[in-house]
């Protein structure tokens, strides 16, 4: 390969390395659920977890709940058979929004690191995240945020 053509290729490559990596990094979107607000509770319907497909259902493993008396969401992540944790996206190291991924809650400011509980797995935090109780009824989540 000729000085030229691989100075082209590296140059290609460079640049359309970021994209590749957002593409490859990002296969689980973001989702957020409807939801409404009963009893200092949040309702989502379980029905938010289902993707259909053409002949079958998918599903996700995580929504992102949003109310308007919100400052930051609450990741609804399913964790086993009807079985739910709802935590709330605020890094308890500075109040940073939580990204989600991989099966871990981190956070983009300084790294502090936590599992889908809630439960704090890397700092600088150094404390569990706010979690929310969950109770399945009638084909909903119920999230008591009081």
């Amino acid at each position: 390969m000729n000085r030229k053509k691989f100075i082209k290729t590296c140059g290609i490559a460079f640049v359309g390395l970021p994209f590749a990596s957002a593409l490859l990094t990002s296969c689980e979107s973001i989702y957020y659920a409807t939801n409404s607000i009963q009893n200092n509770k949040i309702i989502v319907p379980l029905s938010e977890f289902e993707i259909p497909k053409k002949n079958s259902t998918a599903y996700r493993n995580f929504v992102m709940v949003k109310t308007s008396n919100q400052d930051f969401p609450i990741c609804l992540y399913k964790t086993g058979e009807n079985q739910y944790t709802a935590s709330l996206m605020k890094c308890t190291h500075r109040g940073c929004e939580l990204n989600v991924g991989g099966g871990i809650y981190s956070c983009p400011c300084h790294g502090s690191e936590f599992d889908t509980k809630g439960g704090l797995l890397e700092g600088p935090a150094d404390q569990d995240l706010k979690t929310f109780k969950t109770l399945i009824k009638n084909e909903n989540i119920h999230i008591e945020i009081s």
